[in-house]
């Protein structure tokens, strides 16, 4: 795993501990309750199935967990620095696509709490990456695809 800093909202410290406190103090005893029980049931393991979905649910939950002691070892709180009025971690920068009437709302987290579904874009993403340090009426390019798309930075809260 990567030994990078983590940038992390207050918000998203909290849901990724509790994640973490999740997977290891309810599911860990959830697939280790599968896990006992595939192995009473008895049958030869090698034809077991139950026995080794169990096995892979525990690996991908420990795997899980590993990935959040990493992200949480390196996890550095954004705290708005810097100049104000300009973009940066922890910013809601609202955009408008060059084209389009409607606007749209990011938040700039890190990403290990990135979730665009729901607004929340990477730093390191290309269009974190283009709206990191502009200003209001500042007007980004991002390669995608399809080709250059352009916004313009129209709040900064």
């Amino acid at each position: 795993m990567s030994e990078q800093i983590q940038y992390l909202t207050p918000n998203g410290l909290k849901e990724l501990e509790a994640k973490l406190d999740y997977l290891r103090n309810v599911r860990r005893q959830e697939v280790a309750a599968r896990l006992h029980q595939a192995l009473e049931e008895g049958g030869e393991l090698v034809e077991n199935a139950e026995y080794e979905d169990a096995k892979n649910e525990q690996a991908f939950v420990e795997g899980e967990i590993l990935r959040l002691e990493t992200i949480l070892s390196n996890a550095q709180i954004i705290e708005k620095e810097g100049p104000k009025g300009v973009v940066g971690l922890g910013d809601k920068v609202k955009v408008q696509e060059k084209g389009r009437k409607e606007t749209e709302i990011f938040t700039i987290v890190g990403a290990a709490e990135a979730n665009p579904a729901e607004g929340r874009i990477s730093n390191e993403s290309p269009l974190g990456r283009a709206l990191m340090g502009h200003k209001v009426g500042d007007k980004v390019t991002v390669r995608a695809p399809d080709g250059n798309i352009e916004f313009t930075i129209k709040a900064i809260q």
